[in-house]
């Protein structure tokens, strides 16, 4: 869309409606000392120097190549995908409440629902949340309605913004959270679960990195009659790993991000979140279905909507709306074109990657933080002084990992690093010189 500049007929013709007689008049209500009273110095530039200004400030903004996922991972986006989700029909279409003029953006909410049950090995998934942290905390909300104990056991090293998160959802209902430690692999301790627990919440792969036994986990839970909710930050995973579901969980939650989104400073996310079918009425958002019109032609609508706009607020389970459905259609269709075969391709990737990474800074003298399977980051104690040397890095356009100590005092001097498919053999080359 072109921009058209108003005409002084124009703004004579605004002033005389709000009763003023010059555009600063507008601003009278601001402080003298705030108001900037010069002009702005910007020069008239043509569409190709203006867009090569930007690009340039753009990468002053992100400098080099960043070894740093904690929740937010650099992913290939293939060239169909923002090709085919900037159609028209896709970025016209509004909220599907009238399936009769909706099936298209329904039906591709279904195969998000259809594909996320499958990747994750559960029965049901709902139609997408916000994010990671939202589908985490409202999965916490659900096992509290199922089981009826108003606390849930959380792993310390569940994403600690997907923490702050759930303690603020808890803080006015009077819910509680307690945290399970962890062993000195870095998986879950499970042998303090207390027996009046709704749910035990275990991320997999942990913010660590390192890969949970979520049998373990969902033995834990069970035997003390709670529910296993298994997060997760990184939904690649699932395409190399066992699904959770397949190993005893009851509520699988977690951020679809990598499926075709790029990263854009932290957000927008895809919440993604699939249950057992017994649990399908606590869920919350809402579910497409799929069914048969009166012709018997196949066709889709709003199976469950537990929100408060959509049946009585007593009844509701909570007034989460969907997440961004573009969102959604673009982890659809990125699962979609890749299928399982693309999707372990890519998991391989990452991890084999990550190990090379790992093996590298381990040759310069770092030490691995827990000796246990890791996905696509691991966690290295670093050499004395690569506090400093840590800043020469980010100089040279290198962003050496995440600081542990912020999130966790206890691991002073450790770093999180992160490898996936987009960083090459030979920019990680560069950068192990670097360190060394």
């Amino acid at each position: 869309m072109r921009y058209l500049s108003h005409t002084p007929e124009d703004l004579r013709e605004m002033m005389e409606a709000v009763g003023i007689k010059k555009i600063e008049e507008l601003f009278a209500s601001i402080p003298a000392g705030s108001r900037r009273e010069r002009e702005i110095a910007i020069e008239p530039r043509s569409e190709w120097a203006l867009m090569r200004e930007m690009g340039e400030m753009a990468g002053a903004d992100c400098p080099g190549v960043a070894f740093v996922g904690a929740g937010s991972y650099s992913h290939h986006v293939p060239a169909h995908i923002p090709y085919l989700y900037s159609r028209s029909e896709f970025q016209t279409s509004y909220t599907p409440y009238q399936p009769e003029v909706s099936q298209g953006t329904l039906q591709a909410i279904f195969e998000f629902q259809t594909m996320t049950a499958n990747l994750l090995g559960m029965e049901v998934a709902n139609a997408s949340m916000y994010d990671g942290a939202s589908a985490l905390a409202e999965s916490a909300l659900m096992a509290i309605r199922v089981k009826k104990r108003p606390k849930v056991a959380c792993s310390r090293f569940n994403h600690p913004h997907y923490v702050q998160v759930l303690d603020t959802y808890f803080r006015p209902s009077g819910f509680k959270r307690v945290e399970l430690g962890v062993l000195p692999d870095g998986r879950t301790d499970y042998s303090k679960v207390p027996d009046d627990v709704s749910a035990v919440i275990v991320q997999s792969p942990n913010f660590l990195g390192v890969i949970e036994d979520l049998e373990a986990a969902a033995r834990a839970a069970h035997d003390r009659g709670a529910l296993l909710v298994v997060s997760f930050a990184e939904a690649m995973a699932w395409g190399l790993l066992k699904s959770p579901g397949s190993q005893g969980a009851d509520i699988v939650c977690g951020e679809g991000k990598s499926f075709g989104l790029s990263q854009n400073f932290g957000g927008p996310g895809v919440g993604m979140l699939a249950c057992k079918t017994e649990f399908v009425r606590t869920t919350p958002g809402r579910l497409v279905g799929q069914t048969a019109d009166r012709e018997g032609k196949r066709s889709f609508v709003l199976t469950l909507a537990a929100r408060e706009q959509h049946i009585r607020r007593e009844k509701a389970v909570s007034n989460i709306c969907t997440n961004s459905g573009h969102c959604a259609l673009a982890a659809a269709m990125y699962m979609a074109t890749a299928g399982k075969t693309g999707l372990r391709q890519v998991a391989r990737l990452n991890h084999d990657k990550a190990a090379y990474l790992k093996s590298g800074l381990e040759k310069a003298g770092f030490r691995p933080l827990f000796d246990a399977p890791f996905f696509n980051e691991f966690a290295l104690t670093a050499p004395d002084g690569f506090e400093s040397r840590h800043e020469a890095l980010a100089q040279k356009g290198f962003i050496a990992g995440l600081g542990l100590e912020r999130y966790f005092p206890e691991y002073k001097g450790a770093y999180l690093f992160c490898a996936t498919e987009v960083h090459t053999k030979d920019v990680i080359d560069a950068f192990l010189k670097e360190v060394a």
